[in-house]
């Protein structure tokens, strides 16, 4: 995908250091998109520890959480760590210029997202942050998290090759971003707390919207995808749907456990999205059974 430089005015990053002062407790940020068993396949971590965590959409994150702090928010010195950096700096430029103009439109007030890199371990609004957890959202802070070795790791792991299938990651986090300046993260983790039979459920329906919304970013933009695209895009999205992971972690696949979707769910939803370019065919809640 063809995307312009970054205009270091229109985009907010932070630089974070490798690791943070006292350990690793606190909560998983919202909206993670590889889950524990992305840790169990890659990084050799228990994926009893975390498998099937919903906790980042019900715990969005305490007043007095640890907040990070910067060792840089210059996009001209943060965003040029490494060619990683500067693809997800130019991808969250444009995400921004896509999504910022439809709050306009529909008179709801926008607020850009914190792009936050960091090595290893860090600290977010909504507790640590480890690569062991790839990427996520976490609401308390409106921040996105990257540590970005994981990109090798999508490829070398995981097969999931190309540079859309690296923007794919931050379209998807900033899905997330979008659901909770709509408010409709705190509307899910209300309707877990009420009844938490459905709790997996409504979370898996909140990763198929980020997907689709992912998939609307790029839709609006077809002028810019090269060929190959959209099939780096599903094979990312094949790659870590839960089913995937599952037997790639060795596990029996139990869908009842799912907190991101199938494969084929994750593929249908961001397809969607590129092919209409329209954030109102993302209403995935209205396909819950």
């Amino acid at each position: 995908m063809r995307l312009n430089r970054f205009d270091p005015g229109n985009i907010r990053v932070s630089q974070g250091g490798g690791g943070f002062p006292g350990g690793g407790g606190g909560k998983l940020g919202c909206g993670t998109l590889v889950i524990a068993l992305i840790g169990a396949l890659v990084f050799g971590i228990d994926p009893g520890q975390m498998l099937g965590t919903i906790e980042g959409v019900q715990q969005q994150g305490q007043s007095s959480a640890p907040q990070p702090q910067d060792a840089s928010t210059d996009p001209n010195t943060v965003c040029t760590r490494n060619a990683y950096s500067l693809e997800s700096c130019n991808a969250l430029d444009s995400l921004n210029r896509t999504w910022q103009p439809l709050f306009a439109q529909a008179d709801i007030p926008f607020e850009q997202p914190m792009l936050r890199f960091y090595d290893g371990a860090d600290r977010s609004g909504c507790g640590a942050a480890q690569s062991a957890m790839g990427p996520f959202y976490c609401p308390a802070d409106q921040g996105i998290y990257i540590d970005t070795s994981f990109y090798d790791q999508l490829d070398r792991q995981l097969g999931a090759k190309g540079d859309f299938a690296r923007y794919y990651v931050i379209a998807h986090e900033y899905g997330h971003h979008v659901q909770h300046l709509l408010g409709l993260d705190s509307q899910v983790r209300a309707a877990q707390q009420r009844d938490p039979s459905r709790a997996n459920a409504l979370q898996v329906r909140m990763e198929l919207q980020a997907d689709c919304y992912a998939g609307v970013w790029a839709g609006k933009h077809k002028d810019l995808i090269d060929p190959g695209d959209m099939e780096e895009g599903l094979g990312a999205a094949s790659a870590i749907g839960d089913d995937a992971l599952m037997r790639g972690a060795g596990q029996r696949v139990t869908p009842e456990s799912f907190t991101h979707g199938s494969s084929a769910e994750r593929m249908q939803w961001l397809k969607r999205g590129i092919q209409t370019g329209n954030e109102d065919a993302c209403d995935t809640f209205a396909q819950e059974n």
